[in-house]
């Protein structure tokens, strides 16, 4: 009787083992199946548009339309990436050869939209090269996805420029003018100043006269005729 026991709960140890080993093999396999692709291009979107540079771009469609097809491009199979290739040229072409913005027209910001049309452009050339491989369609996607981030900063940069200047237009001739004129003395007019009686003037110089101990000499009163 105790040797089937035994036996019994041998069969169930094993049974309970073989069953545990299965279920922690299983979770591996759906493990293994989380980890990303590795033919899968993933980035980070790190720059957006500040609020003043977002509303004056707003009412620029072919900017808007790249900045919403770019966004695959941040998570995207390297198929995909090469399918897409030259709808992303297209649109970016239409961007840089309709700048919208007046204050966009500067030179700098036209070089990085130039860079941007020449990287999208060398992905499309991609698509028609059957020996490409995925390491190097990842690295031009990075490019791409790259300089897209440098062009978003560099329209910040200029927008932020201009909010600075713009806070410090102030206009300081008027106020000054007006606090020189409050700290001036006030005078009395000219016109309205009455005039000095030769009494006066004769009344001054005999005090000054005496002060100094000088023999004092009037001055004989004008009659009437």
């Amino acid at each position: 009787m105790k040797q089937v026991l035994s036996f019994l709960l041998i069969i169930l140890f094993f049974t309970f083992s073989c069953t545990k080993l299965k279920s922690v093999e299983e979770v591996l396999e759906n493990s293994d199946s989380l980890k990303v692709n590795p033919d899968r291009i993933v980035n980070t979107i790190t720059v957006t548009l500040n609020p003043m540079a977002k509303k004056a771009v707003s009412e620029w469609k072919e900017y808007k339309n790249v900045d919403e097809f770019i966004l695959k491009y941040y998570n995207i199979s390297t198929t995909d990436a090469l399918f897409h290739a030259n709808e992303l040229s297209g649109l970016v072409t239409l961007m840089k050869d309709s700048i919208r913005v007046d204050l966009l027209k500067e030179k700098s910001i036209k070089a990085r939209f130039n860079v941007l049309h020449n990287e999208t452009l060398r992905l499309a050339d991609m698509s028609t090269i059957s020996s490409i491989t995925n390491k190097e369609i990842k690295e031009e996607v990075d490019k791409i996805v790259e300089v897209y981030t440098a062009v978003n900063s560099k329209i910040n940069t200029i927008y932020k420029a201009e909010e600075l200047q713009n806070s410090l237009e102030i206009d300081t001739e008027t106020p000054s003018l007006n606090i020189k004129q409050q700290n001036l003395p006030k005078r009395r007019s000219i016109i309205n100043r009455e005039p000095v009686k030769p009494e006066r003037i004769q009344k001054q110089k005999t005090l000054e006269q005496r002060k100094l101990g000088k023999p004092v000499i009037s001055i004989p009163k004008k009659t009437k005729q």
